[in-house]
């Protein structure tokens, strides 16, 4: 069937070295969706998860589900008595029933291959790519410049560098690396090259120290050090960029200024850094960034994020105050970062070259590295006119916020939901909540998301990505979904940055919606192992509230030895994915191995399941895969999803796994650092190489019989890392249990009964 969503392609290998923990707990915290708990598919970063319970406790709860289920009880009651976010909070009493027979309608289709809301897909580009196309128009409403370029090849640059090495340089080198591309640029009396370096354990050359924060100059080939002691404050501390702005400001006076951040980026809510030897000092938020860059005092001709995540309106809106024009990713970083040799030695050719042309210059040497030396990783960076924007952005911006609250609170939340599941989104394995604000405000069809689409990409000056990315334009904005406990922090800050408070009180009407909805619909098909205890205690049933999904339907049906399911038209179009989730049992409770897109959906609607007995596997070994995302234009399609594992005994990372059309049984693209909760919340920039002789610890979630969280475990034996590493499923033996996960438009997940 044309435009189908996809599943991925299985391969299936003999042998498999079966299911099995090894050694004691991790005490590390889940390291998957902790979907026991009714957990978005791979959303957790790791780190934290459900409280422990003791077996009195455990009974306790049972009992009170036997209660629940003689005499009845709301949600709100069982959710007083057994407290919130437990699997057994809630057993609703009531049964209901569905028809699922019929045959396919128009809306059925439509709800089906309308794009890939049925899997979690991204459809293909929503209008006319913007990529690869400089822009050098400029609306008639934009401010004046900040800068004011001399044109005569006079003008004086200072380029300020703000470089937090952390993790990437004591573990990788990454700093270093880019300092080398910076001295090897052909530097001209114009340009000052400054950059401030701290917030590193240990740098990889011989010349940074790690026991202060440090000031340089690139001359000459090389660096030249400046201010041996610049103090030992978190690179995260407003005060020490400002001081550093002051600092260039002082001893390099220049008409022309440019900032570069770089370090770790994780958007709109956690800001910019971490500094591993100030981990307590947390993030630069924009606010922290919004006072750093007024106590600075410089204005200037462009900032740039070499950081994850930071090209969002919120990071522009507020960055408009100080400077011409933003330069940063929607997406997360590849490790290799900017390229710096190139576009320097332009630039000191022609100190007066117009900036939107550095910024040209700087994301094609990005996208060309990337591309070269990091398969697979979903690449973007774009150049904003923030004078422009700053112009033409905030009136559209609020009307448009107006407008989607409008529609939420007008009993159209699944408008808004759709639009928003359907948008490209960023950083899925982590789950941050940020989308494409284009992609986004195109897919709600009304007046005041077209005119703000077209006010952003007019502001977009210049924009590259990957070939995979579609629908990532150049900027992004933070709407929840996944987190909506970040809402009000989210609000904190575009009130400290001087935002109107319009699209704040859109999220908050949006969130409010949701979690309302979730805690109406909170019950036993929310967690998959709350069906097994509902059957052995005589079965589960709910009371469905209008209009919303209706999981008492999930029933299977066989035919020919194949399970399938069907579900109505309406039904369909109030889901948002679809996954296979399985579980082994292993004699003492459950091992989760993960979530996975393997499906099949017939011409008559039917979802026919995909369980054979195996599971993912790398070189034989049965891992925890988690599906985050799908991409697939109809022709080009890039599957993705991560395994937790330990890589080298001392670093917990995700296995990034890619599937693709030259790739269709996957590839290991790298692994991404997986922090403790609390450490950061910032983006790990780029994906660590695996190396031969790396070794592999694949780690799992382990639950008791009752649904409490034990601890994560080792899964399997230790694996060394060869040159290609094998992806097959594997038998996992007879002691599993396999259930689909359906999440609705309020990014509430029911699981079906286990499939026969």
């Amino acid at each position: 069937m044309a435009n189908q969503p996809r599943s991925r392609e299985k391969h299936v290998t003999g042998g498999g070295a079966g299911v099995h923990r090894r050694g004691s707990g991790l005490g590390s915290g889940p390291v998957g969706s902790g979907s026991f708990h009714g957990g978005g598919s791979g959303g957790n970063s790791g780190g934290s998860g459900p409280n422990r319970s003791s077996g009195g406790g455990s009974m306790i709860k049972i009992i009170i589900l036997v209660l629940l289920l003689v005499f009845g009880g709301g949600g709100g009651l069982s959710t007083f008595l057994v407290g919130g976010n437990d699997p057994l909070d809630t057993m609703p009493s009531t049964s209901t029933s569905q028809s699922t027979s019929g045959d396919m309608t128009g809306t059925l289709l439509s709800a089906l291959l309308g794009g890939g809301g049925v899997t979690g897909a991204s459809s293909p580009w929503s209008q006319d790519r913007n990529t690869g196309v400089l822009d050098t128009s400029v609306d008639p409403s934009a401010r004046e410049r900040y800068t004011t370029i001399k044109g005569d090849g006079t003008d004086q640059i200072t380029l300020m560098v703000y470089m937090c090495g952390t993790d990437l340089e004591s573990r990788s080198g990454m700093a270093t690396n880019d300092l080398m591309e910076m001295t090897k640029a052909t530097l001209s009396d114009n340009i000052n090259l400054i950059v401030f370096t701290g917030g590193c354990n240990g740098w990889k050359n011989n010349v940074v120290s790690s026991q202060y924060n440090q000031i340089y100059q690139v001359k000459n080939g090389g660096l030249q050090l400046l201010e041996k002691n610049a103090g030992t404050k978190a690179m995260t501390d407003p005060s020490n960029l400002s001081s550093f702005i002051q600092y260039c400001s002082k001893n390099y006076p220049a008409n022309r200024n440019m900032l570069i951040f770089w370090d770790h980026g994780g958007g709109s809510i956690s800001g910019y850094g971490y500094d591993e030897k100030n981990q307590s000092a947390g993030s630069m938020n924009l606010s922290g960034i919004h006072r750093a860059l007024t106590d600075g005092g410089v204005k200037f001709d462009f900032i740039g994020f070499d950081a994850c995540l930071m090209a969002t309106v919120e990071t522009d809106l507020m960055a408009a105050n100080h400077a011409d024009y933003m330069i940063a990713s929607e997406e997360t970083e590849p490790g290799i970062g900017w390229y710096y040799t190139n576009w320097l030695t332009a630039l000191a050719k022609n100190p007066s070259m117009p900036t939107i042309e550095i910024g040209k210059n700087i994301v094609d040497d990005f996208v060309k590295e990337c591309n070269n030396k990091c398969q697979g990783q979903k690449t973007t960076l774009s150049v904003v006119d923030l004078a422009e924007l700053e112009a033409t952005i905030p009136d559209d911006f609020k009307a448009f916020a107006t407008s989607t609250k409008d529609l939420i609170e007008q009993d159209r939340y699944q408008v808004v939901s759709d639009a928003r599941s359907h948008a490209r989104e960023f950083a899925t394995s982590s789950r941050i909540d940020q989308i494409d604000l284009v992609d986004f405000a195109k897919g709600l069809h009304t007046p005041e998301g077209e005119a703000l689409a077209k006010a952003l990409l007019g502001a977009v000056k210049y924009n590259q990505t990957a070939s995979t990315m579609t629908n990532a334009y150049g900027i992004s904005v933070y709407f929840p979904y996944n987190k909506t406990a970040k809402v009000e922090q989210a609000a904190g800050t575009y009130d400290a940055i001087g935002m109107d408070d319009e699209y704040a009180d859109c999220i908050r009407a949006f969130a409010k919606v949701e979690t309302g909805a979730q805690m109406s619909t909170a019950g036993s098909y929310n967690s998959p192992l709350m069906f097994l205890l509902g059957e052995a205690l005589g079965g589960r049933s709910m009371d469905v509230p209008e209009g919303m999904f209706d999981p008492t339907g999930l029933l299977w049906e066989t035919d020919g030895g194949k399970s399938y399911m069907h579900l109505s038209a309406q039904q369909w179009q109030l889901v948002h994915g679809v996954d296979l989730a399985m579980y082994y049992d292993d004699g003492a409770g459950y091992v989760d191995l993960g979530e996975d897109n393997l499906f099949d959906i017939d011409e008559n609607g039917n979802l026919i399941a995909d369980v054979d007995g195996t599971w993912l596997s790398i070189n034989g070994q049965p891992v925890a895969y988690y599906h985050t995302d799908t991409l697939d234009d109809g022709e080009n399609y890039t599957i993705t999803g991560y395994v937790p594992a330990v890589l080298n005994g001392d670093t917990a990372v995700k296995l990034i796994l890619i599937f693709d059309n030259d790739h269709p049984y996957g590839y290991i693209a790298g692994a991404r650092r997986n922090y403790k909760d609390g450490e950061t919340e910032t983006e790990a920039r780029g994906l660590i190489e695996l190396q031969p002789g790396d070794t592999l610890d694949f780690t799992c979630d382990y639950y008791s019989y009752d649904g409490t969280y034990q601890d994560s475990y080792y899964l399997g034996e230790q694996m060394t890392v060869t040159e290609n590493m094998e992806i097959s499923n594997t038998d996992v033996g007879e002691n599993y249990i396999a259930l689909y996960k359906f999440t609705d438009i309020y990014n509430q997940p029911y699981y079906t009964e286990p499939v026969k």
